[in-house]
């Protein structure tokens, strides 16, 4: 087995448990539970010096509570805010963007089930990631960075990946979309994931 077919295989044993793992409450610190509506829940939560200024910032996202087996309207086709915490010289966090398709819905993933695979950060960027399929099988990492110019965050890469589950090493195909060749400037606050493609400002 080629080093490539382990890392598919990885990927399709490792990231269903990931997924079902997102239906258990994520522990956060104590400063951040305020930004958590009434009646959702953690599912990711990554620190992180995200405007570098030196100082301890944080990336949550939150879903509803949605049980095991619900069909339908229950299903769990609810949005899922993917929020930026930014900590002022007061020590004092706040929200400084959030964007509400990032990270995808629970119902979102197919037959494979809640497709939200994990929250990265690494110094001012931060990264979502979405894996789902049954057969055919698609994995979504949008990265954001962010600008100083702009005091926000913005997509810089979009990397799609699809895959026949039955022989991955023959059937994955592997996009890499980023700025300004195939999309302009999009703010993290305005990305959908159906629609950033030839959009933004060049």
């Amino acid at each position: 087995m080629t080093n490539f077919s382990k890392i598919i295989l990885g990927l399709i044993l490792l990231l269903p448990a990931a997924a079902a793992a997102q239906d258990d409450a994520v522990k956060v610190p104590d400063e951040v539970k305020p930004f958590i509506q009434k009646g959702m829940i953690p599912i990711a939560c990554e620190t992180g010096d995200l405007n570098a200024d030196g100082r301890k910032d944080y990336v949550l996202v939150i879903s509803n509570p949605v049980p095991d087996g619900s069909i339908g309207d229950d299903a769990g086709d609810d949005l899922r805010p993917t929020i930026v915490l930014i900590r002022d010289a007061n020590n004092k966090l706040s929200i400084a963007a959030q964007n509400d398709k990032a990270a995808y819905c629970k119902n979102c993933g197919g037959v494979f089930g809640d497709p939200f695979a994990g929250l990265s950060v690494a110094g001012t960027r931060f990264t979502v990631s979405n894996y789902g399929g049954s057969n055919d099988r698609w994995a979504d990492e949008f990265t954001f960075a962010y600008s100083k110019r702009d005091a926000t965050w913005q997509l810089v890469r979009a990397e799609v990946t699809t895959f026949r589950a039955t022989d991955p090493n023959h059937t994955t195909h592997k996009h890499i979309y980023t700025p300004p060749k195939d999309f302009g400037l999009i703010n993290f606050a305005d990305f959908d994931p159906e629609n950033y493609r030839k959009q933004g400002a060049k």
